[in-house]
């Protein structure tokens, strides 16, 4: 008969430890709280604030310039879909999110794939870290996020960019690691300090990897919004939640294709921004190939 092991309270010593981070540092809750808050609801208001139409185009624009006019088309009808279901509202909630957590996210994510890439011994601290928060289950997450920020957009938010981060700090890592070493021993060469390789030639260079980061990252936003419809978060996630909760079938997928909209539409446009030399037909891709070609001849 095997031994039994002292049971370890792990549970009970992490509720230990968010309850005095809660107690001790409420009013950075509190802080935090407006800035997620304020934020989001700030960009629902002006998303709503422009009429649909025109926002519809400015999308397929943004579309356009930055891969190709089949974008441009589809995303336009792909919105145009959503308006037609009664759920634009609802999206933009779910777009301000994702973007502000996209947002957070991307500015944490980047500099500390920047020190991962540069300091080794960072890089071996993080790495536990980054697998903790990725493969966590993400349902695990809203527990602290309610815990500190009651219900609501900032939960939502907070929990989203625990889990949607840790791809932008790998790829950022990869992209640095990445960049040809005669490279950055020539700029050395030239006499460049470390911030101007950084700046001028490492980043530069990484530039795509780090989109595919980016791309990851709002990728990952978008999953959790239905589970942060479940700690109060206006949006589609909300819906999709209700039509679970009440076995409707049409709202389920009438909201979840319109998450599908938004995310392909993300998507696209992320990783066109990462080489845009690849998509051509881009208004943006043709003006750096004609300058390409200008400063070559």
């Amino acid at each position: 008969m095997n031994p039994e092991l002292p049971q370890i309270p792990l549970g009970d010593w992490t509720k230990q430890a968010l309850d005095w981070f809660r107690s001790n540092f409420e009013w950075l809750l509190d802080f935090f709280t407006i800035v997620f808050k304020g934020s989001v609801e700030g960009l629902v208001d002006l998303f709503l604030a422009v009429p649909y139409p025109l926002l519809i185009v400015i999308f397929a624009l943004i579309g356009w310039l930055v891969r190709s006019w089949q974008l441009a088309v589809g995303s336009t009808l792909g919105f145009l879909l959503i308006v037609s279901m009664g759920f634009w509202p609802n999206a933009m909630q779910t777009l301000s999110l994702v973007l502000v957590a996209a947002l957070v996210s991307v500015i944490l994510a980047v500099p500390l794939g920047i020190l991962a890439a540069r300091n080794d011994r960072f890089s071996a601290f993080i790495r536990p870290v980054l697998d903790f928060m990725q493969t966590m289950p993400a349902f695990v997450w809203l527990i602290p996020a309610v815990l500190f920020f009651s219900i609501g957009f900032a939960p939502g938010v907070f929990a989203t960019i625990i889990f949607s981060m840790p791809p932008g700090v790998r790829f950022t890592e990869l992209g640095i690691r990445g960049v040809d070493k005669e490279t950055v021993e020539a700029g050395y060469a030239f006499g460049a300090t470390p911030g101007q390789i950084l700046r001028g030639i490492q980043l530069p260079l990484a530039t795509p990897t780090i989109m595919a980061g980016i791309n990851q990252v709002i990728m990952l936003a978008l999953s959790m919004v239905v589970l942060a419809g479940i700690v109060g978060a206006n949006g589609l996630g909300k819906d999709v939640v209700t039509a679970v909760s009440t076995g409707r079938v049409d709202l389920g997928v009438e909201a979840g294709l319109s998450i599908v909209v938004i995310a392909i539409y993300l998507d696209r446009v992320t990783a066109a921004l990462g080489n845009p030399l690849d998509y051509p037909k881009s208004l943006l891709g043709m003006r750096r190939a004609k300058k390409k070609l200008t400063v070559a001849s």
